[in-house]
């Protein structure tokens, strides 16, 4: 890819999200090890009060997971490649800019609505859309900012041809806002029963089997436009940029995201397995779920033929690791998945820890590493000083790796055991467990479990330390670094 330092792009923006990146995730990622570690030692709900409870705590970690850390760095990134691929700098437009600054601004004053909300009880209970309609407005109102910076900034490029990252970005705005919005139509009962009970009080649009099918359409969809596009996008920018190589295939890289872009939106139905939606629903998609594989895999096989020739990579570049580990995880995850939404494979893994086990390795894995990495990648450039510790990067890179393994096998066997012992029948066709049984069973699984997250966690106080320490003693840098590979 070309190089663009004739230009002098501005990451003031960029920088905020870098920092919202870091406080989030590790905020994140925290809650994440204290919640496994209830589930573990149930006596720890009492830690806290009320507030400490997993009930309160849960939607907390996985708003903050994937609309705190994710978006942040999906953010972060874009304000700074996003200038980078379409050749022009943010400060070029005060429009662009003052859009960008809003963006941040407003984001963080929503992030602290919902933190409070979420910690008092205030909630829809619908997963990954607790946020009372006050705060439904208030998204939708960044989300039309960030869209105007974001177009904004495309209509004045230097650069004729979008980039595939660029696709990727565009793809992840519309979605989001279609999905956001039709998932979250949602009636004030406050208003409706003439003033009765809380005013921020709402009950959703939609009522029994249409509400599931819809929050489901939303829910997995929000892993397609949240969890893989937008990090589609980055791993099309960064690991040719940090790896001096080419990507492997344009062509496959606009086949998979068509492919992606028409087969996902049918997936969702796949959580809804042996329930009250109809067969036709379930069995479609079963099969787009199946179909699917073959988009992920396009992408994640093309970044690791981007590499070609230049595997010694992995030796001398702790980012190239953090890559091309992240590649083969979404392989990995983008298989798993399927494979649960197989009918009969979902009769034995629906509502057992193999399902977040799956999850955890595509976003710990996945959307972790290449976060991590595009930070790392961001920071030398952004303070034009030099990363602080080459070593701390490879401790980090080890530690999260042998916690992600630990935290996904731990829930597989826990999973699995789950599904078995659920439906074990004696030989008079009674149940041959008691539920009870199966939690003393899953103990040491769910205390492993723990212990992988407390060591993802340790990772991350790493890699947020390396990024402090950069930007406060990093050795001041001349020009950019660049990539010393001989295809550079």
């Amino acid at each position: 890819m070309q190089s663009h330092n004739a230009l002098e792009y501005d990451y003031t923006v960029a920088k905020l999200f870098t920092i919202s990146t870091i406080a989030l995730g590790l905020v994140a990622m925290l809650i994440g090890v204290l919640i496994a570690f209830e589930l573990a030692f149930p006596d720890l709900n009492h830690l806290l009060g009320e507030y400490g409870t997993f009930g309160r705590l849960r939607p907390l970690h996985t708003d903050a997971a994937a609309f705190g850390f994710t978006l942040s760095g999906i953010w972060a990134s874009w304000y700074y490649y996003g200038q980078r691929i379409l050749k022009v700098s943010m400060a070029e437009s005060p429009f662009v800019m003052l859009m960008g600054k809003l963006h941040f601004w407003l984001y963080m004053a929503g992030v602290v609505g919902i933190v409070v909300s979420l910690l008092m009880g205030i909630t829809t209970s619908k997963e990954y859309a607790e946020f009372e309609w006050p705060i439904d407005i208030a998204i939708v109102v960044v989300w039309l900012i960030f869209g105007a910076g974001f177009f904004g900034l495309i209509g004045i490029r230097r650069e004729k041809y979008l980039y595939i990252s660029v696709w990727y970005m565009i793809a992840f705005y519309v979605a989001i806002a279609m999905l956001y919005l039709f998932n979250n139509m949602e009636v004030p009962t406050y208003f409706a029963s003439g003033g009765y009970g809380a005013w921020y009080h709402s009950v959703s649009m939609y009522a029994g089997t249409n509400d599931a099918m819809v929050q489901w359409w939303y829910g997995h969809n929000a892993v397609a436009f949240v969890f893989t596009t937008p990090i589609i996008a980055m791993i099309y920018y960064f690991l040719p940029k940090e790896s001096g190589q080419a990507v492997y295939s344009y062509k496959l890289s606009l086949l998979s995201f068509w492919g992606l872009m028409f087969v996902y939106l049918w997936a969702g139905g796949h959580h809804l397995l042996y329930s009250t939606v109809p067969d036709w629903v379930q069995t479609m998609a079963s099969i787009f779920s199946i179909v699917l594989i073959l988009p992920s895999w396009g992408s994640a096989i093309n970044m690791l033929l981007t590499m070609k020739g230049e595997w010694g990579q992995l030796q001398t570049n702790p980012l190239i690791k953090f890559m091309v580990l992240a590649s083969t995880f979404y392989m990995f995850s983008t298989l798993e998945g399927p494979i649960q939404a197989i009918k009969s494979v979902n009769a034995l893994a629906h509502f057992t820890d193999w399902i977040p086990g799956h999850v955890h390795d595509g976003t710990l894995g996945w959307v972790g590493f290449m976060i991590f990495s595009a930070i790392l990648h961001m920071a030398p450039r952004m303070f034009k000083r030099e990363i602080w510790s080459k070593s701390l990067m490879e401790t980090q890179f080890w530690i999260q790796t042998t916690g992600i393994v630990l935290y996904f096998s731990s829930m597989w066997i826990a999973g699995i055991t789950q599904g078995m012992m659920w439906r074990a029948t004696d030989q008079y066709g009674n149940l041959a467990y008691s539920f009870i049984d199966t939690v003393t069973v899953l103990h040491p699984y769910y205390t492993i479990r723990g212990v992988g997250g407390l060591l993802f966690l340790v990772g991350a106080i790493i890699w947020a330390f390396n990024i402090f320490m950069t930007f406060k003693s990093g050795k001041v840098l001349e020009r950019e670094p660049q990539n010393t590979s001989p295809a550079s």
